[in-house]
């Protein structure tokens, strides 16, 4: 079982597909594959930059493309419903049992609510998902219709991530338009993601850092 199987595989494909339209209804921002795909990217690249190998990525990526496709059950406890789904998935691969529980722990543990990072698999998966905040992945177009989730990741107008193994920072780099988004807002929805990448970070050693505007925050 390789990641290519994964972007591939139907069923993954058919539950990312009917999560993220259940949470458009519910007016959330885009869970779609090219979230799914750009967090499975993004965590193997964190893990190759600070001198992880080969298979710790590929683990990494397989987690990332699917660690919300518990949406398809309920928003509610997804990253759990996630982890039960995926591991009805990898049970039927060839898959050996010891990556399998990697992928299944990185996915159960994703979310700010109830996870935390366990291992460098998971790690990476948390700070890849936490870090993606684009104007792009506002699905409303009615700016009148905008929540703040929505304000929020409009206001974002450049985002960057950037892993320094010389000196073991993680940094998310922001350019945010205050005009659209005040500081207060983007904390508001943000900062227990960001302890949580903050956590993340740690165990791999590294230390998480947040600049906003050209500044540092956190």
């Amino acid at each position: 079982m390789t990641y290519q199987d994964i972007l591939k595989n139907e069923e993954v494909n058919a539950y990312i597909k009917k999560g993220n339209a259940n949470l458009d209804v519910l007016g959330f921002t885009d869970h779609s594959q090219a979230h799914s795909g750009l967090v499975a990217e993004r965590a193997a690249e964190i893990l190759q930059k600070l001198g992880y190998g080969e298979h710790e990525m590929e683990l990494a990526k397989i987690a990332g493309y699917m660690h919300d496709i518990g949406n398809v059950v309920n928003r509610k406890n997804h990253a759990e419903y996630g982890a039960i789904l995926a591991n009805d998935i990898l049970k039927q691969t060839d898959m050996p049992i010891e990556d399998r529980v990697i992928v299944v722990s990185a996915i159960g543990n994703h979310d700010e609510g109830t996870g935390g990072a366990k291992d460098p698999v998971s790690a990476a998966l948390i700070i890849a998902d936490k870090t993606d905040v684009r104007r792009n992945r506002v699905t409303e177009k009615e700016t009148a219709k905008f929540d703040i989730h929505d304000r929020v990741n409009y206001a974002v107008t450049d985002t960057t991530l950037t892993v320094d193994k010389e000196k073991m920072e993680i940094t998310l780099n922001l350019e945010i338009d205050e005009s659209i988004c005040t500081m207060y807002e983007y904390f508001d929805i943000f900062l227990g993601r960001m302890m949580m990448s903050r956590g993340a970070a740690e165990m791999l050693g590294a230390k998480f850092k947040l600049r906003v505007n050209g500044g540092k925050v956190l």
